[in-house]
């Protein structure tokens, strides 16, 4: 528990909160005089002062109503959703708030379903939840304990768990160690006995308000026993998700049952019935975090596959991934052979055929009686063939059909946002949290580990029935990358590192203040902590900006992820298939030491294009052209807002020799490249040094099929004479797999 907070609030707390939310504003507005390194601070310190003092709680939801009024009333829509999310983190973590707040808040959320995309859906998530609130004091804060500190109950079975993922060429391995250091020491570590009593006093406080005496609750808690403890808890929860669980639900009923267990546990302490009308101050504790680097490609499934069966079973698997079996018959492939569809095997399945040292023990001697012909028949081994069950083939194709985020194939608007009703969906038991710490190199690396994951559950559903993924990305980067990659002489020499971060700051404002605010802040924090030792948790700034990213960003917005062919010069050599979400580089080895102009001039190769012209009427057009160049970017993140297309942009080097009437830059989906003279290309992926191929004759860029679908697909081709067109369900998949980057405000137009 925390220290007894002061039930009253004076006017100059109140003008201290005020000059909070105005600071954040102007802020917002580009106003204020922070500096980059300070920015995200001022939400980070509003939220500690009201975690310190819960008196505060009720009056910011006052002051933040007002300025969204006046925001409403001056149409200044850039405050809207910031606000917002300030009201929502102050509601889930109040003691206290009177009813007739709890109304005002809610009709504000309801004038938003007038507006359009993405205040609407933003208002509605808000007034479900404030509704539910209403209704149900207590609930979000009790659901949101359970769920991510993974508190056993019977009522409310769903389980959270954050990854952080981070990349190792970025971060040194002081800086890991501190980073990973800052978030053990953040996280909880405190019994599922305290926890509960945090719930109970919690609710008590919610629901009952002045009447409940929350020092005297405590105490009276802390002298029972465990036993009592858990049939109390077991008791508040139940009453909880009954009454949330109503339509309409009854406040009546709900609070009589409360009083009446309030009555029970502090009767022995005041046998007057009298009651000192104390609050106390709550505070939300950080979920479970985890700290990885991301070494190892199958690393994302290994640690989901962990998380889904430790909470589900009661055997923890061993945190070694070394000695982690997987339960899956593809768990010893290749990451390239992750990527196909079909795996060719070079078993033929007969014993005779096998080593020696893999040959069947021998429990008997052969029969004398028994022939040379017939002993060396060829003999099959025994096996068994699996076939998928119908459930999980069902759980699989609802989970295709649910994924309408990404935009068709052809389409260029980005989508963005979540799509349906909140609560539409049929919720999973568990939800995984995936944050990613670096720049695009770690988000093509999510890609492809997401590409692969869905690949394994199109070919064996084994986490689609019960696991949620949500993706987040924060951006780190530091003055030392730019000389790295001069050194390791990559393409990624003077490249903007950072290009999603840079878009999703400039289509949310409030992604850019909190989370895209931190790419230089992070490694300096982390530096700072490395060489002075001290343990920051008092203050876990980057625990904390990671669980109200992970809490409030809710809001998707879709990457296409590409899929490139690559045929090398050397014929013997087999075809490798891989995936890109910002960026594909091809480079002449010969031109790399020139620069400029002379770069095309003296040196280039004679290339082949043709490609499908992206247009917003959805016309298809082929064309193709040939040119001499020394080298391309293909970018799929446009670099400003009068470009907001979700396709590929294809400039080309300087010098390079378009013919007349070209454009310098081509607007396509799908793209093939060849050289026409013996002179082979580099190929760099998302400007990772780690994925390079060299030697590569020519390419074939598409957008990434959805697994689920081409398995759909394949299944109805064998009753089906057209192939080309998509029949049944098929015609109602998604056939695009996007990668959906969460937000707190999808995209603002």
């Amino acid at each position: 528990m925390v220290s007894k907070a002061n039930p009253e609030v004076t006017d100059a707390m109140e003008s201290d909160l005020l000059r909070s939310v105005h600071a954040i504003l102007l802020e917002l507005d580009g106003h204020h005089t922070a500096s980059q390194f300070n920015r995200g601070m001022l939400r980070w310190t509003l939220h500690k002062k009201i975690e310190r003092n819960p008196a505060n709680n009720c009056t910011l939801v006052k002051i933040v109503v007002k300025e969204l009024e006046r925001a409403e009333r001056s149409d200044n829509k850039l405050h809207i959703i910031p606000l917002l999310h300030t009201l929502m983190y102050a509601i889930v973590q109040a003691v206290y708030i009177p009813d007739d707040l709890y109304k005002r808040v809610y009709e504000f959320c309801k004038r938003l379903l007038t507006l359009p995309q993405p205040y609407c859906t933003v208002g509605l998530s808000h007034a479900v939840r404030v509704k539910s609130e209403r209704l149900t004091p207590g609930v979000l804060y009790q659901r949101m304990v359970l769920s991510e500190q993974n508190i056993k109950n019977e009522q409310y079975q769903y389980h959270e768990k954050v990854f952080v993922f981070a990349d190792p060429a970025l971060l040194s391995m002081e800086m890991s160690a501190a980073l990973s250091s800052e978030i053990e020491s953040a996280s909880p570590c405190r019994s599922h006995m305290s926890y509960m009593c945090d719930v109970i006093v919690h609710t008590m406080q919610a629901a009952l308000g002045d009447s409940c005496d929350a020092p005297t609750l405590e105490r009276m808690l802390k002298a029972k026993g465990q036993d009592t403890i858990e049939l109390y808890f077991r008791e508040v929860v139940a009453t909880v998700e009954v009454c949330a669980e109503e339509a309409g639900g009854n406040h009546s009923l709900y609070t009589g049952k409360l009083q009446q267990l309030y009555t029970t546990i502090v009767s022995s302490a005041n046998p007057d019935g009298q009651s000192s009308s104390t609050l106390f101050g709550i505070p939300l504790p950080n979920p479970e975090i985890s700290f990885h680097l991301w070494r190892e490609d199958d690393l994302l499934w290994k640690e989901l596959a962990k998380f889904t069966r430790s909470v589900s079973s009661s055997e923890v698997l061993s945190s070694d991934s070394a000695s982690f079996e997987m339960p899956d018959p593809v768990s010893d492939l290749t990451s390239s052979e992750l990527l196909r569809l079909s795996i060719l095997s070079t078993d033929s399945g007969i014993e005779r055929d096998l080593p020696p040292s893999e040959l069947p023990a021998v429990s008997e001697e052969p029969s004398a009686g028994r022939s040379e012909q017939e002993q060396g028949r060829l003999v099959r081994r025994g096996g068994i063939k699996m076939k998928p069950s119908v459930s999980d083939g069902m759980a699989l194709l609802q989970d295709t059909l649910e994924e309408t985020g990404a935009s068709p194939l052809g389409k260029l608007q980005r989508r963005a946002g979540s799509h349906g009703l909140p609560g539409s969906r049929q919720q999973k038991l568990y939800t995984a949290r995936i944050v990613v710490l670096g720049d695009d190199r770690i988000v093509g690396r999510l890609a492809k580990a997401y590409y692969s994951l869905r690949k394994r559950e199109a070919r064996r559903p084994f986490l689609t029935q019960k696991l949620s993924l949500q993706f987040y990305y924060i951006p780190v980067t530091h003055e030392e990358q730019s000389s790295s990659s001069t050194k390791e002489n990559t393409p990624t020499a003077g490249s903007d590192l950072c290009q999603l971060a840079a878009y999703l700051g400039r289509v949310d404002p409030w992604y850019e203040n909190n989370i895209r605010s931190l790419c230089h802040m992070i490694p300096k924090l982390a530096k700072m902590k490395s060489c002075s030792g001290k343990s920051s948790e008092a203050n876990p700034f980057l625990t904390d900006v990671i669980s109200y990213y992970v809490r409030m960003g809710l809001q998707p917005v879709y990457f296409c992820i590409y899929s490139v062919k690559i045929a090398f010069t050397c014929l013997t050599k087999e075809h490798v298939e891989d995936v890109f979400v910002t960026q594909l580089q091809i480079d002449i080895p010969e031109c790399m030491g020139f620069s400029g102009t002379m770069k095309g001039s003296n040196c280039g190769a004679m290339m082949t294009i043709s490609y499908k012209k992206a247009s917003l009427s959805n016309r298809e057009v082929e064309k193709g052209l040939s040119l001499q160049t020394s080298g391309l970017v293909m970018r799929a993140i446009p670099s400003c807002e009068t470009e907001d297309l979700d396709c590929l942009i294809v400039s080309f080097s300087e010098g390079s020799k378009v013919k007349a009437g070209v454009d310098g830059k081509i607007r396509t989906c799908n793209i093939k490249i060849g050289t026409l003279e013996q002179k082979p290309f580099t190929v760099c992926l998302d400007q990772d040094y780690r994925r390079i191929f060299k030697n590569v004759a020519s390419i074939e860029v598409s957008p990434c099929l959805e697994p689920g679908y081409c398995i759909q697909k394949m299944r109805n081709s064998r009753f089906s004479v057209c192939d080309q067109e998509d029949v049944g369900l098929t015609k109602y998949m998604s056939k695009a797999l996007p990668l959906p980057i969460n937000t707190f405000a999808g995209i603002i137009q």
